[in-house]
């Protein structure tokens, strides 16, 4: 299982786009940067609150363009998606399956239990907010498809 600290923790180093907000922010002063190399490439992500990489609650946003896959993968803890815009598809499964799931648009809501196997995919662009209990690890269900491997 690789976590999402590790990754964090290289990707922090001079950047400072990752770093959770200490004050409420409004959209347009979301700070992005890529995704770690936990997530596919071609992703950016925010930190809005906590730290993912350590105990506690956290909460980043996800901005995908449309076409973004994330392949079957589970997490020790359950994570909390809801979308802020875009079309975002999220199945349970051991493989990403796009005949398989349900359509999110904006304001919709999805939780993924501790341990289940699930993948997303994107139809458009999509921001999405994720929270949960860290410390954030995921653990795909194929190793190959990890892009921390490749």
């Amino acid at each position: 299982m690789l976590k999402l600290a590790s990754a964090l923790a290289l990707l922090l180093v001079g950047t400072a786009p990752l770093l959770a907000h200490d004050m409420p922010v409004n959209a347009d002063g979301i700070k992005w940067g890529p995704v770690p190399a936990v997530l596919p490439a071609g992703a950016d992500m925010a930190v809005i609150a906590g730290d993912p990489s350590k105990e506690g609650i956290y909460v980043l946003r996800l901005k995908m363009p449309a076409g973004y896959k994330i392949p079957a993968h589970n997490h020790p803890t359950s994570e909390y998606v809801t979308v802020i815009s875009g079309n975002f598809h999220i199945g349970m499964g051991d493989k990403l399956d796009e005949t398989q799931g349900i359509e999110l648009t904006a304001g919709g809501f999805g939780v993924a239990p501790t341990g289940m196997n699930h993948f997303a995919w994107t139809t458009s662009d999509t921001i999405v907010q994720v929270h949960g209990e860290g410390p954030f690890a995921i653990t795909y269900v194929n190793p190959a498809e990890d892009p921390s491997k490749k």
